[in-house]
């Protein structure tokens, strides 16, 4: 049995962006890319919405750091609100699975054969639920994990929920 991407609370984790691969739009975020706006505006002020759509707000993010592959994010539904609602049922369905960033260039180069954009720095703006990402490997992938009451033990476990973080996503990636 394969576990739910979202939990019974409207929890779910994934990546929102993946490094060093071209997109649809002819865009590849590189690695250290978020850094900067991130520590700037927090995952606090970066929104969460449905379809890129400003008067859609449908929950908050948890958790929004860089690893080694790409933009992970743990987030939750916003119960009660009826778009945030149907999402958690089409998501626990897996009718919907796909993340996509909503931002501004700050930084990048174009490659000059391809006209590819190499993108050295993001101002995040937002993460929404899509149906097609821009990005086909930005998902859901995962119910995000409950926060642990102890912030101790939440560290001690943040270098095994990243090895093991990366091993799903591989797999995943390489069941596609």
């Amino acid at each position: 049995m394969q576990t739910l991407p979202i939990d019974d609370e409207g929890c779910f984790a994934g990546y929102a962006s993946v490094f060093d691969r071209l997109d649809e739009s002819g865009d590849i975020v590189l690695r250290g890319a978020f850094r900067r706006s991130l520590k700037k505006r927090g995952r606090e002020r970066v929104r969460m919405l449905f379809q890129h759509d400003p008067k859609e707000p449908i929950g908050t993010w948890d958790a929004i750091a860089e690893d080694g592959f790409g933009l992970w994010v743990e987030g939750r539904l916003t119960p009660g609100v009826p778009r945030a609602d149907a999402l958690r049922q089409l998501i626990e369905r897996r009718a919907l699975d796909g993340l996509s960033i909503g931002f501004r260039t700050v930084k990048a180069v174009r490659e000059a054969g391809t006209g590819h954009r190499r993108l050295s720095e993001i101002d995040l703006w937002e993460i929404s639920i899509v149906t097609f990402p821009m990005m086909d490997a930005a998902r859901i992938l995962r119910a995000a994990p409950l926060l642990r009451r102890d912030a101790g033990a939440a560290a001690n476990s943040a270098s095994r929920r990243r090895a093991s973080r990366s091993l799903e996503t591989a797999i995943s990636l390489l069941n596609q």
